[in-house]
């Protein structure tokens, strides 16, 4: 059985969730609290991190190495673009949710406001929350003028950056952090994301002493 190992609020094993689920790959959910940093976890992954997929007697890590990989062996639905452009594109905005938006929105909000509480690491940075609360309008802001231009975020069809800006918006979605109605646009398009079977498994998350929100599962907002 392929098994993955993940935590249910990281950004990066939502997106490996949603690429697996997209291509009808079953796999084995175990939750690792990875911040305890048990032998067993780092003999599986040195650096520490999940998410981390057993597949096929492989150990794979890093979620963008992990998507990719799955694209490659299970091309069906497919992910990325077929042109140099269009794969750009998609790895581009990959890299900017990954990157760029989760140090200044997920890891400012979610982290804050989840995993310290859930890994006793102490109380939430109020700087650190007001920081994410601010930024995250600019990359809505950046979001809405995409999707003015395109049907989805990387072009006219749905994609791996797509997954990407979902699972990090998921997880705020989560602590409501996120202002739906700034954009209609940008609302829109996670209504459509949300809406897929692949995102199912998401929807039914819960964070122990943290509830979800009434409108969280709610595909209609």
């Amino acid at each position: 059985m392929n098994r993955l190992y993940h935590v249910p609020l990281s950004p990066f094993c939502r997106k490996v969730r949603l690429t697996l689920a997209e291509k009808r790959i079953e796999v084995e959910l175990v939750e690792e609290r990875y911040w305890e940093q048990n032998p067993d976890f780092l003999r599986r992954n040195p650096a520490g991190k999940v998410p981390i997929l057993r597949i096929d007697g492989r150990v794979l890590t890093e979620s963008q190495a992990i998507c990719e990989y799955l694209e490659e062996t299970v091309p069906q639905p497919p992910l990325m673009p077929r042109d140099p452009d269009g794969r750009f594109e998609v790895r581009r905005l990959c890299s900017w949710f990954d990157d760029k938006f989760h140090h200044e929105v997920t890891s400012k909000l979610v982290y804050e406001r989840v995993n310290k509480k859930i890994s006793g690491a102490g109380y939430p940075d109020s700087k650190n929350i007001k920081f994410g609360a601010t930024r995250i309008k600019y990359h809505l802001d950046y979001m809405a003028w995409l999707l003015d231009q395109r049907r989805w975020l990387a072009g006219d069809v749905m994609t791996l950056a797509d997954f990407t800006a979902a699972a990090h918006l998921s997880t705020l979605d989560y602590i409501s952090d996120v202002d739906w109605n700034r954009h209609e646009v940008v609302k829109e398009w996670y209504a459509k994301i949300k809406s897929r079977p692949a995102f199912r498994s998401l929807l039914v998350d819960q964070v122990p002493g943290m509830p979800q929100p009434a409108h969280y599962a709610d595909l209609d907002f």
